[in-house]
């Protein structure tokens, strides 16, 4: 059983981010483009590495069949949240804080209920994995969460620079990431 666990973490990281990336070609032109682009990247290629590897993250604690259901569960949620966001955004995606030329403000789909749902879901997804893998994987939590509330700051600001009329109205009807709480 823990092997199988292992294994559809491993598979499920690594065919997102590929995934992802392929994703990322069918995206519109930046107008400005993140600096930190390439650290992205590199962030992106790390997870892919240590998710191909997560048999080495098992700690020796012991799990139970409940931790291990209910880190797929999240996961599952986490990777549908963030999938079904970046489907919904369509072309408008890009790496975060870039800006689109001629963006659109969207706020249908997942962005009803929270502006940044492709972070909510990875943080989900991450979450999901420390339960079911190894409590160890909660450690990159903390600073991918804090990039994460960092960049959606930033693109707030941006966001309320582009869509002086109806940002406003949507930033108050929704929450940063967390439906209802945050």
């Amino acid at each position: 059983m823990r092997q199988a666990i292992n294994i559809v973490f491993s598979v499920g990281w690594i065919a997102f981010w590929i995934g992802w990336m392929a994703a990322a070609s069918r995206v519109k032109r930046g107008a400005s483009q993140w600096r930190g682009y390439v650290g992205f990247r590199l962030l992106v290629a790390a997870l892919i590495v240590a998710g191909s590897h997560v048999h080495a993250f098992r700690g020796s604690a012991p799990h139970d069949a409940t931790m291990d259901v209910l880190g797929l569960a999240l996961f599952v949620v986490g990777i549908a949240i963030a999938v079904w966001a970046r489907v919904h955004l369509g072309r408008n995606w890009g790496t975060p804080m870039s800006q689109k030329e001629d963006p659109e403000l969207v706020t249908s789909g997942p962005y009803r209920w929270v502006r940044n749902p492709i972070y909510s879901g990875l943080i989900l997804a991450f979450a999901g994995t420390g339960l079911a893998v190894d409590l160890r994987w909660l450690i990159p939590m903390a600073p991918i969460g804090a990039y994460f509330v960092y960049s959606a700051v930033k693109e707030q600001r941006y966001m309320e620079e582009q869509f002086p009329n109806t940002y406003p109205a949507y930033r108050a009807s929704t929450r940063m990431l967390i439906p209802f709480i945050y």
